[in-house]
């Protein structure tokens, strides 16, 4: 099996796809609209790519093609603790450096560690930690630095100076793993945090109480909503698609009719799939 994930090598993405897919043969993709389209296009089986960061927010780019490619399902999602190192070319010092490199989320997720102790240091965003560190790697004569991870450091032979440097110590990512089919993922080999199910849901129109008349519908149901979110539809101001989250196992019978209660008021609902979620390493 050929799985895609956002690369390059040693990115966060590879480190969650290792851990999901220890024995299957992962492939790297550029951005994640080629991961999407690899799986539309039936050229690679599954993908697994970032959906959420607890501090920069959700990655709208999955979400937006989430919607886009109406064949592609979620069969797992995942969370993992993200760790930020500052590493250098073991020939340099940190002493001597001129810029910092790293991808715009990680220098966000570091800026006061930076700030404070790298203030007059240029920082340069990259587009990803991983090729920021590679980019380090070889140009021994420029006194640079990357924000990347163990992985990044590993594969690349950097010195890592400072770790740990995320402002926060609770920032952790959530990936998906998505398919053209709705397959039942199991792996007893990592810890599973819950079960839940993922909706896109358009509204009819944009008239009073329009959100309000939707969620009722899970409201008296007493389906747990762990996430709605709205994303512009890019038709116009005021135009939004929401992606939901239910908690918990999905009931064939009771959930089952709520999708047909929404449809009967006019909203279009795309069901993603019901999946486990699970807890990676750092």
């Amino acid at each position: 099996m050929k799985i895609a994930f956002l690369g390059p090598q040693a990115s966060f993405t590879q480190l969650a796809a290792t851990q999901l897919f220890p024995n299957e043969e992962l492939i790297p993709q550029t951005n994640i609209l080629d991961c999407f389209t690899a799986v539309e296009n039936g050229e690679l089986d599954k993908a697994v790519v970032p959906l959420e960061n607890s501090i920069e927010g959700t990655v709208s780019m999955t979400l937006d093609y989430l919607y886009k490619t109406s064949d592609i399902k979620i069969e797992a999602e995942a969370v993992m603790p993200i760790a930020h190192h500052l590493m250098i070319h073991p020939n340099n010092e940190a002493e001597e450096l001129e810029k910092i490199y790293s991808h715009p989320q990680a220098l966000a997720q570091s800026f006061h560690f930076l700030d404070t102790n790298f203030k007059n240091v240029q920082k340069q965003e990259f587009s990803s930690t991983a090729a920021a560190a590679k980019y380090v790697s070889e140009h021994p004569e420029l006194k640079r630095a990357a924000v990347a991870n163990q992985f990044a450091a590993n594969l690349y032979g950097l010195k890592i100076i400072h770790r740990n440097i995320q402002d926060f110590e609770q920032n952790h990512t959530r990936f998906i793993v998505i398919s053209k089919v709705q397959n039942v993922y199991d792996n007893e080999k990592l810890n599973t945090l819950g079960e839940k199910s993922s909706l896109l849901i358009t509204l009819p129109e944009d008239h009073a109480g329009g959100l309000h008349q939707v969620l009722s519908v899970f409201a008296w149901r007493k389906m747990n909503l762990s996430k709605i979110e709205s994303r512009t539809l890019k038709t116009g101001l005021g135009n939004y698609f929401f992606f939901i989250n239910v908690v918990g196992n999905w009931d064939k019978v009771l959930h089952e009719n709520a999708l047909e209660e929404l449809k009967s008021i006019g909203a279009e609902v795309d069901f993603l799939g019901n999946y486990k979620e699970y807890l990676l390493e750092s």
